[in-house]
């Protein structure tokens, strides 16, 4: 069973080829948190779990989302995490979640896709864009191979940086710039709402035709990467920036 909570899309895209070429069910956790729910899963196969990497780690709405649900059947597990450029290390808090579930971890895989957290950084141009997915469909289908044989994916050599990353980065970035304080729509929205069913936190509601932030954000850019007017600002950052949102 493929599970996978996404953002922009990149983890979708990945998750949806992954069940394709396993012939394997496809969950979107996105669906389950937005109605603030958990699951309860049964498979006969591994279970692989596909997300982006949030601050060098699983995105916390996710690893709450795996927490709360239960898992029988197999209990086989591995994780593909896509990022723009690093995982950090993410496999520590990975291998303590599977034991905390009861899972037999095999590995986590990292696959660089194409930057979407505009916030800080900035999407590539549209032809750098196809040759990252192009080159992650590769590595996405070693990974493949591995689960449906059964194996492990191979172990990172975690360095300072990545535990830096990891561990000290990734609590300032979420004590100081995960925020919607920043979040900000011009003139030129539509009230098509899109923005309010695309957030997972339901963090955002339409009021008087516009939307407003409300405090419980995790910075996943669904709203302002995947606006059809591209009216959403965040700050003075994104003036001008490409947007990137995977359908």
């Amino acid at each position: 069973m493929v599970i996978y909570f996404t953002g922009t899309g990149n983890s979708r895209y990945l998750a949806k080829l992954t069940a394709q070429k396993l012939d394997d069910s496809l969950v979107s956790a996105n669906a389950l948190i937005k109605e603030n729910k958990t699951g309860d899963f049964y498979s006969d196969s591994p279970y692989v779990f596909v997300c982006p990497t949030y601050s060098w780690q699983i995105p916390q709405i996710f690893e709450k989302f795996i927490d709360g649900s239960r898992f029988s059947g197999n209990t086989g597990c591995y994780f593909i995490m896509d990022c723009g450029d690093d995982i950090g290390n993410a496999q520590k808090p990975l291998r303590k979640l599977c034991k905390r579930k009861g899972f037999q971890y095999r590995g986590v895989k990292e696959i660089v896709m194409p930057e979407n957290y505009i916030a800080v950084f900035s999407a590539p141009p549209e032809a750098e864009e196809k040759k990252i997915i192009s080159a992650a469909e590769k590595e996405l289908e070693e990974a493949v191979q591995i689960v449906r044989r059964g194996g492990f994916f191979p172990e990172k050599k975690i360095t300072l940086t990545d535990r830096l990353k990891s561990s000290v980065v990734r609590w300032f970035f979420y004590r100081w710039v995960v925020k919607d304080k920043k979040f900000a729509v011009h003139d030129g929205c539509i009230s098509c709402g899109t923005c309010e069913t695309l957030c997972p936190m339901n963090n955002i509601r339409i009021v008087s035709g516009k939307p407003v932030w409300n405090g419980d954000c995790t910075h996943c850019m669904a709203c302002i990467c995947g606006c059809p007017a591209e009216c959403i600002e965040y700050g003075n950052h994104t003036k001008g920036l490409r947007r990137y949102y995977l359908k």
